[in-house]
């Protein structure tokens, strides 16, 4: 006798009930970008919705988010000067630093992840020293604890380094633990793959290279193992959570990785996978709001157990009701 599956999908109520995959608003982190200045908030065109925005206007955004039930945000910081060695994210009165103390006096129970790196903060772009044409590891390993001393020091909740540099994580956990910080978590930026989808992204951080590319320091888009190994070795040098980025061109690696650890796992559904949906809705050619929802139950399914999104208000929206 051949089984009827169809049984346990007759209507609405049976459906819900043996649904296996569940998309929370607590599983979403909402990103925000932060720049000098009053009275800013500017969309940027490869990615309507997403805005770069002064304190005061991100301060009124993050009303917004609580308001939904949204937990968590995850920070970027554009400073209005670039140097060579990204010396805003090295101070005290940085974009960071200050837009940390302003949120955390405003709404202390907001979780604020930092991204630490140095791309949005270097006149060349890149993700940390140069030597020469490349990116100097050890050297970038140095300053990027100083800048997560930063971060600490002015609120953050978490950490999560996406520079991508060699031992950045035992770095950095050294560095918190021995200056009291034993207690702030990091998130791993382990599953980092040299991506073009983070074209827009490029435009809202203003983070683009001034020559050659970060294939040198990101993953191979290629290789699977590799990008296991990476995020293994992240776990052992003491990471709390492990992300893969981007999302939807590497659920395969958000699988095998959930097979392998038992540490949460973050997805970052990034700049690309966003605009891609954006451009779909504004030609007509899908339903935007059913594709949103069959994209993160995708990443869910795949064993994302939270997801870093730009869609995250307007899924709050949806998830409310």
């Amino acid at each position: 006798m051949f089984r009827r599956f169809r049984r346990l999908r007759r209507n609405v109520a049976i459906r819900d009930l043996v649904r296996e995959t569940r998309l929370s608003v607590d599983d979403l982190i909402y990103p925000l970008f932060v720049v000098p200045g009053s009275g800013v908030k500017k969309e940027t065109s490869s990615m309507p919705g997403v805005f770069q925005m002064s304190i005061d206007e991100l301060l009124k955004e993050c009303e917004e988010v609580v308001n939904l039930g949204i937990k968590s945000i995850l920070l970027f910081g554009i400073p209005d000067v670039k140097d060579s060695v990204g010396s805003d994210a090295l101070s005290d009165d940085g974009i960071i630093a200050r837009t940390l103390r302003a949120i955390k006096e405003k709404f202390p129970n907001l979780y604020v992840i930092t991204d630490l790196c140095f791309c949005e903060y270097t006149d060349h772009g890149h993700c940390g020293i140069l030597c020469g044409d490349t990116v100097d590891n050890d050297a970038t390993l140095e300053i990027s604890v100083k800048q997560a001393l930063i971060h600490a020091k002015n609120g953050a909740d978490m950490i999560a380094p996406s520079g991508m540099m060699d031992g950045i994580i035992e770095a950095l956990r050294n560095g918190l633990d021995e200056n009291g910080y034993e207690s702030l978590p990091i998130m791993a930026y382990s599953t980092k793959f040299a991506s073009a989808y983070y074209g827009p992204f490029r435009d809202v951080a203003e983070s683009s290279p001034s020559f050659g590319d970060r294939k040198t320091y990101q993953m191979d888009p290629a290789n699977r193992l590799e990008a296991i190994n990476e995020s293994l070795e992240d776990e052992e040098e003491g990471a709390d959570i492990l992300m893969v980025k981007p999302a939807l061109a590497y659920l395969d690696i958000i699988r095998d990785l959930k097979d392998r650890t038992l540490l949460p796992v973050c997805a970052y559904n990034v700049s690309g996978e966003y605009a891609l949906l954006k451009a779909g809705e504004k030609a007509g050619v899908i339903d935007y709001k059913k594709v949103m929802l069959e994209t993160m139950i995708s990443i869910k399914r795949a064993g994302a157990d939270l997801i870093i999104t730009y869609h995250a208000k307007e899924l709050a929206k949806i998830l409310n009701k």
